[in-house]
């Protein structure tokens, strides 16, 4: 029996990995090559992306899989949001970060320009600062020379993709996270002319599972690989775990859970209205031209930072203990609103939660374990809310949700989501993302027929955990108070 091998690289916010994905017909494998840090770092100020060491890693990623493996195709998956600006095919710097504090403000700028509800329905996405319009209007604002030099915008996975064939596209999936895009996978360029946005930076945008080329030559050479084929993955790392989610309801609801927490469905086309805008619910790019209108909050960002704050000044981060001494704490003293805009910088995490506390007139936690459990509840609390007004505008009761990517190993937190949610959650595969990656790859080489194949694949192939729904009516008395710390 014949196997094909790809290679996926998936980037998180925090850490990258290579994986190869090998499909026999019938299951699939992964097999992890290469797992590095995302580290950004800040330079005169300014929080960027660390471009050449992380191109660095697919390189030695690319290598150790090609050695090992007779690889069929490759394809990247990042974050959303980002790019990187080029002038004659070279880039001009490494690209910012999106917690850079350059779009601060920025949002309200274009507001005052443009009609929030113009944006919206031109686009269907969310409102959020970090968005790649604003962050490309604090360059018309802030580095207006810097901006006149540019000639090309690419996605962090296109730019990646860019780098290792010589071809500048944009996938459909991670150009409509920037809210410059139509729902029907067209530059809203009503947008960046009214704004003074140089339209000639955008490169064409193409299907997800479009072949961008083959490794370029000078690559086969410095790494003794051969030709290999580049496609374009769903690009936004999101996209590629709905992909890789193995729902079996053809109306289906999940949670990507990591250092955000995407929650959200697929459907056939937007959902774009006057509830949906009030909910600020987002319309992303899916696979075959689907859209996922999904939800962003801040989650488990909330917990890494705190993590690594407790690290700074030397006390034990075993997560095993941490997790036991939320489970030991008190349930429901305080709550805070994840996405409070004080929490999305970098920092000292747990005196923010605690200023949150302090400042909505909340006990103060005063233990680590007190801390955590705040975080989870919080966090099981925002998915209830995103969950019912997903219902709500959808019009679907959804049977069960599912928990996808490296959160759904958090037991806890995904307990607590059955709890607050009130309904069955299944969690994994923990690899959602690369096995979307792997999938798309396996679409588009003609060895899975469809997606509704895929997935049939993907729950035959991997196991996951049920949690059950318990202690509904005091979560239920605690959202009430969740709600009031709620901006109006």
């Amino acid at each position: 029996m014949h196997t094909s091998h790809v290679l996926a690289f998936d980037f998180g916010a925090s850490t990258g990995r290579a994986v190869v994905g090998s499909f026999d017909g019938q299951s699939l494998k992964l097999t992890e090559i290469h797992r590095f840090p995302n580290d950004p770092v800040t330079v005169d100020g300014t929080l960027h992306w660390d471009l050449p060491t992380l191109f660095g890693h697919i390189k030695q990623g690319l290598s150790v899989a090609c050695r090992d493996f007779p690889i069929e195709s490759l394809a990247v998956d990042t974050w959303g949001v980002d790019f990187g600006l080029l002038k004659n095919g070279a880039l001009l710097e490494n690209p910012v970060h999106y917690r850079d504090t350059r779009t601060n403000g920025m949002m309200n700028e274009v507001l005052s320009r443009l009609p929030r509800e113009t944006v919206y329905q031109r686009t269907g996405i969310q409102f959020m600062e970090i968005n790649t319009l604003y962050q490309l209007y604090s360059l018309v604002r802030q580095r207006p020379d810097f901006l006149a030099e540019a000639d090309t915008m690419l996605f962090m996975p296109d730019l990646f993709a860019y780098l290792l064939t010589g071809v500048a596209q944009a996938e459909y999936t991670i150009a409509s996270t920037s809210q410059l895009m139509t729902p029907k996978g067209q530059w809203a360029e009503d947008i960046f002319s009214a704004l003074g946005l140089p339209a000639r930076l955008l490169p064409a945008i193409v299907p997800t599972g479009t072949t961008a080329g083959t490794l370029t030559e000078a690559l086969q050479k410095e790494l003794h690989v051969p030709a290999v084929r580049v496609l374009h993955t769903a690009g936004h790392d999101t996209a590629s775990a709905v992909v890789g989610c193995p729902a079996v309801d053809e109306d289906f609801a999940y949670i990507s859970s990591g250092t955000w927490s995407l929650i959200g469905t697929e459907r056939a086309r937007a959902l774009i209205n006057e509830r949906s805008s009030a909910y600020n619910f987002t319309n992303e790019g899916g696979y075959g031209m689907t859209t996922r209108l999904l939800k962003n909050i801040m989650g488990l960002w909330l917990i890494q930072e705190s993590v690594r704050q407790w690290k700074r000044e030397g006390e034990s981060t075993d997560f095993e203990q941490l997790m036991q001494s939320a489970i030991e704490a008190p349930a429901f003293v305080s709550l805070v609103d994840p996405d409070d805009a004080s929490f999305a910088p970098t920092g000292d995490m747990p005196e923010r939660l605690r200023a949150f506390c302090r400042r909505t007139g909340q006990p103060v936690p005063a233990t680590r374990g007190a801390l955590m459990r705040m975080i989870y509840e919080s966090l099981a609390l925002a998915y209830r809310r995103s969950f019912a007004q997903l219902q709500e505008m959808t019009g679907v009761s959804f049977p069960r949700l599912h928990i996808i990517g490296g959160g759904s190993k958090d037991t806890l937190l995904s307990q607590f989501t059955a709890d607050a949610c009130g309904v069955p959650v299944e969690c994994g595969p923990t690899e959602a993302t690369a096995l979307g990656n792997v999938a798309v790859q396996l679409m588009a080489l003609g060895h899975i027929t469809s997606l509704r194949e895929a997935r049939r694949v993907l729950r035959q192939s991997f196991e996951k955990n049920v949690y059950h729904p318990q202690n509904t009516a005091g979560w239920a008395r605690a959202a009430n108070r969740f709600e009031a710390l709620l901006p109006v």
